[in-house]
């Protein structure tokens, strides 16, 4: 099968976020606040994050599925019946999270800080994303990001600042 051409971009973007928006249905029933983590790699923050805040639904995402698969294996051993993985994107799951769900807290914590400057473009924190994820928020949600590489968080901080949506807290 060939790859998929440039035009067929934006009808493969529709499908994935349509499957998405299906699993998604089921697995938010009844939810009307999130708890997301943005690039949960195998789970360990937000399995130890859901154990202590039963009450709250939480859901991690990343895009590598091996990650997904492990996090899941320690939701599960952990019975933690409110927690859930799944393998997305971050700008198709705010596309398809169900209406009536809004997010109550976001983490991102320590994301790939593309260090080289031509490869800033892929950064996480950016205003349009960060549009995106106020317009899926609840007005009091908090946005937690963490990062170990100083220059990124020095950008990252200036981005939020600047965004009329969020505000910076010390």
């Amino acid at each position: 099968m060939p790859p998929p051409s440039v035009a067929d971009y934006p009808a493969l973007i529709a499908s994935r976020r349509a499957e998405l928006r299906a699993a998604l249905a089921p697995r938010l029933a009844g939810v009307t606040a999130l708890t997301l983590e943005i690039g949960c790699g195998h789970g360990h923050f937000l399995t130890a994050y859901a154990a202590a805040h039963p009450g709250r639904a939480c859901l991690g995402l990343d895009i590598a599925a091996d990650r997904i698969a492990r996090a899941q294996r320690k939701r599960d051993r952990a019975r933690l019946g409110h927690l859930d993985f799944i393998h997305a994107a971050a700008a198709d799951l705010l596309a398809a999270l169900p209406e009536g769900v809004a997010l109550a807290a976001v983490f991102v914590l320590f994301p790939d800080p593309w260090p080289k400057r031509r490869h800033h473009k892929n950064r996480l924190m950016q205003p349009d994303f960060l549009a995106r994820l106020a317009a899926r928020c609840r007005p009091d949600a908090a946005l937690d990001f963490r990062t170990d590489y100083a220059p990124y968080f020095a950008e990252a901080r200036d981005v939020v600042a600047a965004h009329p949506a969020w505000r910076h807290r010390p």
